[in-house]
């Protein structure tokens, strides 16, 4: 019996840019379907469900931080954004909406192919039925018995730092803001600098896990934005 295709649906009001990302991500195993406005774009991933939703940030008739925090009300496929603007806090905004990664136009084909395989490898691996161990490279990050190794050997952290790192590596290859990273590990209590408190926890955690914390290899800080584990 053939593998199920996976199902990408693009929302961009540009025909030409519908074209590009159709021609880089359409193959044998993937199909592509297209809206050209956030109500179409809503319309499509409502029917059809798909694995990976490629959108614009300004559409025509609404903007894709709102589309965005409506998709993220009922589906967790991975969300790109393609912008042609780049500024730090417009990024900012639409992490703490729900996007995953965020690619300003223009943009390389090849790029945007590496970055949507290694959104579906994450949405892949998070989907796994019974994982309770997140593994990267010699880290161990045990989820039901709360304990970490590196090298097989524990790593004694504290409950906050626990929290800080489970909360990027249930996330690992998405960008996390200081605003959500604060709000799931001091759940929310509105009191406090987030960039200040995760610069002083990230930096614990750091001296635990990495090598060299100036050459990460597990957590990697994004500037002006938040923090990203993994790759």
């Amino acid at each position: 019996m053939p593998a199920a295709r996976i199902t990408i649906l693009v929302v961009d009001d540009e025909p030409q840019i519908r074209r590009v990302v159709k021609h880089a991500l359409e193959d044998s195993s993937t199909r592509v379907l297209e809206a050209a406005n956030a109500r179409a774009g809503l319309d499509i991933a409502a029917a059809e469900r798909p694995d990976l939703i490629v959108l614009d940030l300004g559409l025509p008739d609404g903007n894709g931080e709102d589309v965005t925090r409506e998709l993220r009300g009922w589906t967790q496929a991975p969300i790109l954004v393609l912008s042609a603007r780049h500024s730090d806090a417009e990024k900012v905004a639409l992490f703490d909406a729900g996007g995953d990664d965020y690619v300003t136009k223009p943009f390389s084909p090849a790029e945007l192919k590496a970055r949507v395989r290694a959104l579906l490898r994450r949405a892949m691996t998070a989907a796994a039925d019974g994982a309770t161990k997140i593994v990267r490279e010699d880290l161990v990050i045990d989820l039901e018995k709360r304990a970490v190794k590196l090298g097989g050997s524990p790593v004694h952290v504290t409950p906050i730092e626990w929290d800080l790192l489970v909360a990027l590596a249930t996330h690992a290859g998405r960008v996390m803001t200081h605003q959500q990273l604060f709000t799931a590990v001091w759940r929310g209590r509105d009191h406090g600098d987030a960039q200040q408190y995760l610069r002083v926890y990230v930096a614990h955690l750091r001296r635990k896990l990495e090598a060299d914390p100036v050459r990460p290899r597990f957590i990697f800080t994004i500037p002006a934005v938040g923090y990203r584990f993994g790759p």
